[in-house]
């Protein structure tokens, strides 16, 4: 198994780093452009992003990835048993793969772990960790934008995407059935989705997540500007913007906001946009939902629900979800 271990598959030629500032620009552009101004939040993601938002998961307002942890920790044995003999865990937008060792630790001698993250870098430095740590399991990093198709290498076993920390609340409904669609078409029929998925709960414990006390959800937010202003030369004021997190009930989510201190002229890639005082730039959404509600989405994209597990406040939700044919 050694030369697989060591085998690296990159994005492809249209993710290369020219293409992927065009594609960044255009999407900075396009999106400050509209009545009301937004940015993809899948671009938090850089180095310095991707640290933070392992330093959020950290923080004591933060529960959903505790809540999460207790409920995979308790229930692992069961989990992984679901998953199957010979496996080939996928794992999309995989950040630091602290839950993946949970189940790393219960996959059996040739089984494939296929990291996915937008992050190079961070990705790599993780891989080759996982590599050292469990030198029985195939490890093949992908870097790629996990929110578009992605071509994934030849590995052997049943296809499971693992998919935790309720990023799939960042999908307005339709996308996130959509979005469930394609990880249909990747595992195929019989394939899998473990999936975590944030609950409906008390304003009380929902909003403190997204408005930390020590401030680090607004450094955050902020780093998405500071990305913009390095990455496409923009002159954004970090001082001019204030980290905004509301809950919109109609909804059911969380909205992030970018929201302008004062009257104020941005320039990116050569296009100007103005700010007045209040003006928000609209930078994340995070979808909440009842058990119910979550499994008439993963249905209409293909999937029946096999089992839910939740921890015991219930204020969030692991999936799994067994791929039907289509």
């Amino acid at each position: 198994m050694g030369a697989d271990r060591v085998l690296e598959f990159p994005m492809r030629a249209e993710h290369g780093k020219q293409r992927f500032e065009d594609t960044f620009r255009k999407a900075v552009v396009e999106g400050l452009s509209r009545p009301q101004k937004s940015l993809p939040s899948k671009y938090f993601y850089d180095r310095a992003g991707s640290l933070l938002f392992e330093e959020i998961t950290r923080l004591p307002e933060y529960y959903l990835t505790r809540s999460e942890q207790s409920i995979m920790e308790s229930n692992i044995e069961v989990i992984a048993a679901a998953l199957g003999e010979k496996l080939a865990l996928i794992e999309y937008g995989s950040g630091s793969s602290q839950k993946t060792r949970l189940l790393l630790d219960h996959l059996p001698e040739g089984s494939t772990y296929v990291p996915i993250d937008i992050s190079g870098r961070h990705l790599r430095e993780v891989a080759a960790s996982i590599r050292r740590e469990y030198p029985g399991i195939r490890v093949v990093p992908v870097h790629a934008d996990y929110t578009t198709p992605v071509e994934l290498p030849p590995v052997s076993g049943r296809r499971v995407v693992f998919f935790p920390g309720s990023t799939i609340g960042n999908f307005e409904p339709p996308r996130a059935t959509a979005f469930l669609q394609r990880i249909h078409r990747v595992v195929g029929e019989n394939g899998g989705a473990l999936i975590g998925a944030d609950l409906k709960k008390d304003l009380s414990v929902l909003l403190p997540a997204y408005n930390d006390s020590s401030g680090v959800t607004a450094r955050f937010n902020l780093n998405l500007l500071a990305r913009i202003n390095r990455d496409l030369g923009a002159d954004f004021d970090l001082t001019g913007f204030d980290h905004r997190a509301v809950y919109e009930a109609e909804e059911g989510r969380i909205e992030m906001h970018l929201v302008s201190r004062r009257r104020q002229t941005v320039q990116v890639g050569g296009a100007m946009f103005s700010f007045a005082e209040g003006d928000y730039i609209h930078t994340e959404n995070s979808y909440k939902y009842g058990t119910d509600q979550f499994g008439h989405i993963a249905r209409d994209a293909g999937f029946r629900v096999e089992h839910i597990w939740t921890d015991e406040a219930e204020w969030f939700a692991v999936f799994l979800l067994h791929a039907m044919p289509q």
